[in-house]
């Protein structure tokens, strides 16, 4: 699956279906039947936008993720492969006493430096995942909206019985 990208190179995120945010005008003649109809078509756009939502925006961590495992995983081969050159430095510093194993040590110097840099680019890719702000937040927005819609009569005072005084 290919993604489109801008004229600059940089990904651009897929079109997610589009949720009216203004009312649409109520049809006097519409049946039970058609108003349930237009409930679940809303309910199944709803759901299916915070589904791309959250899969657009996980993609991206998941892909940050991915990419700083792979540091990790440089580090650490370059890390194990550096302690044979630590024991090889040894063996030689205590069978020769000759500036050989200098060489060996710094060998060893440069691969260890080297897995800390790799170890430093992996936290750093790993550090910048974050959880989906945005999914989390439209969901609490449509779980709000959905709660307000299921009580049409929030908002209003409820009258005790047939003199119309509110109850309190």
């Amino acid at each position: 699956m290919t993604t489109p990208t801008s004229p600059g190179g940089a990904d651009v995120p897929p079109v997610l279906p589009s949720i009216p945010l203004a009312p649409e005008p109520a049809k006097a003649e519409q049946s039970i039947g058609d108003l349930v109809r237009d409930v679940s078509t809303h309910l199944s756009s709803l759901v299916r936008a915070e589904v791309e939502l959250a899969k657009s925006e996980v993609t991206g961590e998941v892909r940050k993720g991915l990419t700083g495992s792979a540091f990790f995983a440089v580090a650490a081969a370059i890390g194990l492969f550096s302690l044979f050159f630590l024991f090889f430095a040894f063996a030689e510093l205590l069978s020769e006493y000759l500036l050989r194993w200098v060489a060996f040590a710094i060998v060893f110097g440069v691969m260890v430096l080297a897995a800390v840099i790799f170890g430093l680019l992996g936290y750093r890719k790993v550090r910048k995942i974050r959880k989906p702000e945005r999914t989390i937040e439209s969901l609490r927005e449509s779980a709000q909206l959905l709660q307000q819609r299921a009580r049409p009569d929030a908002g209003r005072p409820e009258l005790d019985g047939p003199s119309g005084v509110t109850a309190r």
